[in-house]
């Protein structure tokens, strides 16, 4: 699988949120979208991660962008998350991580001196033609989502 570069068609997808109703990327076309892809629910960093991109939906709001994080945990797990930390970004399952690796999120990983496969994090903006926009990978959480707003605010300015 080759690396989604910017310019790009962005794989398309349709996956199920934390109330179990479908979210297909071909469905937004004509807008932006942010769509991130985490380890897991409820570990710090993924929490933090989610926190921060509620706290500024009303930013990417008024920029007519949904922004969207998907891991391979379940819908069910999406929904207590989701509960327990008030968060307003849709969490998207994708428990089968084909739209992970579709994405090159799928990555080998190690802990302990022990290699897995698992999530890297990485954050993409769609642009409203279902092209790649924007790529960040092996993402930082802190100060994370100030780059991926101004970052729109530029790709959004002329529009």
């Amino acid at each position: 699988m080759s690396e989604l570069l910017v310019g790009m068609p962005a794989p398309g997808f349709c996956l199920p949120d934390a109330d179990e109703e479908a979210v297909c990327l071909a469905g937004l076309r004509g807008a932006y979208a942010v769509v991130y892809f985490y380890p897991r629910d409820n570990t710090s960093g993924c929490t933090l991660e989610a926190r921060s991109f509620s706290d500024a939906m009303e930013a990417f709001s008024r920029r007519n962008t949904p922004v969207f994080g998907i891991s391979p945990d379940s819908t069910k797990s999406h929904k207590r998350f989701a509960e327990k930390q008030n968060l307003s970004v849709r969490l998207l399952s994708d428990p089968d991580h084909q739209v992970i690796e579709a994405y090159g999120a799928w990555v080998p990983k190690k802990l302990y001196g022990k290699e897995y496969m698992g999530v890297e994090r990485s954050t993409f903006i769609v642009g409203p033609k279902g092209k790649i926009a924007a790529v960040w990978r092996k993402v930082k959480v802190k100060g994370h989502v100030d780059e991926v707003l101004a970052k729109l605010e530029s790709l959004t300015a002329g529009a």
